[in-house]
């Protein structure tokens, strides 16, 4: 294992995603308990909700974990606020610069590891002293950049001298081995922790996961700007024809679909909602087929990298 996940006190090289409303107290603490990394997700939570999650994940567990912090959410200044506070080992960030918060973090001992979508990206995090970045393909679930996994993270790993962590469309060992021979420190998983005993998404969400093929995600919101994979069903299926729509027009006004996406992650999760819910997960869903603890999901994972990474040492391929 690298120094960098030793240092956080892992057993395995594997972060949970910190997905919005999804990865909460409950489930983070179920993942740092079973030896990964486990990540609450703050999204646009308020900080009241945050703090919450967070003191219900240190009554679970005396285990290191973290908090996602979307940058673009409104109540992003209180909820670094509360995580200051909370001293968690970990926080990891997405759509935004988290630059003007390195600082703060530092000094309350917590390590910045922001997901970068580009080499680009990537290379400006280094710069302003973050301790590592998570490289996600557009093979992950929810918000995604244009570049895929297997492509992404090599030239990431080239271009920085801090440990990248691999996510997007890995859900089992093959996939863990395939991202270290990348040049990995480790990976981060989220679709996988969908279909986590420990995770509390509405059951209609977790079949959703369970039933998908190959090829039942989509894209929405690429003609707006804000590109996010979800699972194909009534609702991003009628986002993708309104997205569409609206961008022929003289002068796109994308206004009432973004009104369609509103709170849809949210009532995909609390209620199950099959016409206006958003089932945000990765393409990797096609290979998640049970349900299991999160115990059994870190060991199972860790048991089959460690089984294709001795069968390649063994194995004379050229």
């Amino acid at each position: 294992m690298s120094p960098f996940m030793q240092s956080l006190g892992l057993k395995y090289p594997i972060f949970q995603g910190g997905m919005a409303w999804v990865a909460n107290g409950e489930l983070a603490a179920a993942v740092s308990n079973a030896g990964g990394l486990g990540i609450i997700g703050s999204g646009h939570a308020p900080a009241t909700v945050v703090a919450k999650e967070i003191a219900t994940a240190k009554a679970l567990t005396d285990k290191p974990f973290g908090v996602n912090v979307m940058l673009l959410s409104p109540h992003v200044e209180e909820v670094v606020q509360v995580i200051l506070q909370a001293h968690v080992a970990v926080v990891t960030t997405g759509a935004g610069n988290p630059a003007k918060y390195i600082a703060a973090f530092k000094a309350a001992g917590i390590k910045v590891v922001p997901v970068v979508p580009s080499v680009g990206l990537a290379r400006i995090m280094a710069r302003i002293g973050v301790d590592a970045v998570v490289a996600e393909g557009m093979e992950s679930g929810g918000h995604i950049g244009s570049m895929t996994t297997m492509t992404l993270v090599p030239q990431v790993v080239d271009a920085v001298d801090i440990p990248v962590i691999a996510a997007g469309g890995i859900g089992d060992g093959r996939g863990v081995a395939a991202a270290l021979m990348l040049g990995a420190a480790g990976v981060q998983m989220g679709t996988r922790f969908l279909a986590a005993k420990e995770c509390h998404i509405h059951e209609k969400y977790k079949n959703a996961v369970l039933k998908a093929k190959d090829i039942d995600t989509l894209v929405t919101g690429a003609y707006i700007g804000h590109p996010a994979r979800v699972l194909k069903n009534k609702m991003s299926r009628q986002f993708l024809v309104a997205e569409k729509a609206a961008a022929l027009q003289d002068d796109p006004d994308f206004t009432a679909v973004e009104e369609l996406g509103n709170g849809s992650l949210r009532r995909a999760v609390e209620t199950g909602d099959e016409v206006t819910g958003s089932y945000m997960a990765g393409q990797i869903a096609g290979l998640i087929k049970t349900e299991t603890s999160c115990a059994t999901i870190l060991q199972e994972t860790a048991a089959q990298a460690q089984a294709c990474l001795q069968k390649g040492q063994a194995e004379n391929y050229f």
